[in-house]
């Protein structure tokens, strides 16, 4: 299995800094893991990673993230396939998830939607839009 975790380090007095939350990037390009996982780890967020659909399930069921970033283009098991199992299983069918992809026909947002999918973001797209994004769905999930 592919993972990896990335934690912020503690400040220098030896506290660690107050976690933001646990992501879960799921995505075949590593670049693309790498590149969110570097920046969301910097604004202190927990981050591990998935290079493909089953993998992020079984990622996803093992660590409860408290968001889920999910290409749609992924081996094993495509985004939408991958959604849907997330949206079935009751241990992750509340958490978020953001789709962030190279696909960008309406139909493909659509099938992502109706899979599950919280926002549909396309690439490219900027580590501080999906920030921005991940603490709105945090923020609603703790107001409910």
């Amino acid at each position: 299995m592919a993972k990896r975790a990335a934690i912020a380090k503690p400040s220098p007095k030896g506290s660690a800094p107050a976690r933001r939350g646990l992501v879960l990037l799921a995505d075949d390009s590593v670049l693309t893991c790498e590149l969110f996982s570097e920046y969301l780890t910097h604004q202190k967020f927990e981050v591990i990673f998935a290079h493909d659909g089953e993998t992020a399930v079984a990622l996803a069921l093992e660590s409860r993230p408290d968001v889920i970033v999910m290409d749609l283009s992924m081996p094993r098991l495509n985004g939408v396939a991958a959604i849907q199992r997330l949206k079935e299983h009751s241990r992750t069918s509340k958490v978020p998830i953001v789709v962030l992809t190279g696909r960008v026909l309406r139909t493909n947002e659509q099938e992502a939607r109706e899979a599950g999918a919280d926002v549909f973001l396309t690439k490219p797209c900027l580590p501080d839009e999906i920030e921005r994004v991940i603490d709105e769905l945090l923020g609603k999930r703790k107001a409910s």
